[in-house]
């Protein structure tokens, strides 16, 4: 699968700088990433990576949230212990969200 931006080595591309600004005015709010992968997985839970949180930092060539609610089926509001970050170029979907918000997985 390919992504959907390949910034290869070069941090200070004007495509990667363009994506920071576009997620530099959300700092601070609830947003939801869909990620580009069909499933992850973590502590042995497969899911499909839908996950809300609010975004903390951007840099480089990605994202903070922190706290991450991961959208899990049995689990739906289960809260990450620590902060996540995401690759810009691996995200597939975001939009301003509220972290409690329920959504049908099934």
């Amino acid at each position: 699968m390919s992504s959907l931006h390949n910034y290869g080595e070069d941090y200070n591309s004007p495509e990667l700088r363009e994506s920071n600004t576009i997620f530099e005015e959300l700092i601070g709010q609830e947003i939801i990433v869909i990620l580009d992968a069909s499933q992850l997985n973590i502590l042995g839970q497969t899911f499909r990576p839908i996950f809300t949180g609010r975004l903390e930092i951007v840099r480089g060539g990605s994202i903070q949230l922190n706290p991450v609610i991961i959208k899990m089926p049995n689990a739906p509001n289960f809260q990450f212990p620590t902060p996540l970050c995401f690759p810009i170029e691996n995200i597939a979907i975001f939009a301003p969200f509220a972290m409690n918000n329920r959504l049908t997985l099934s």
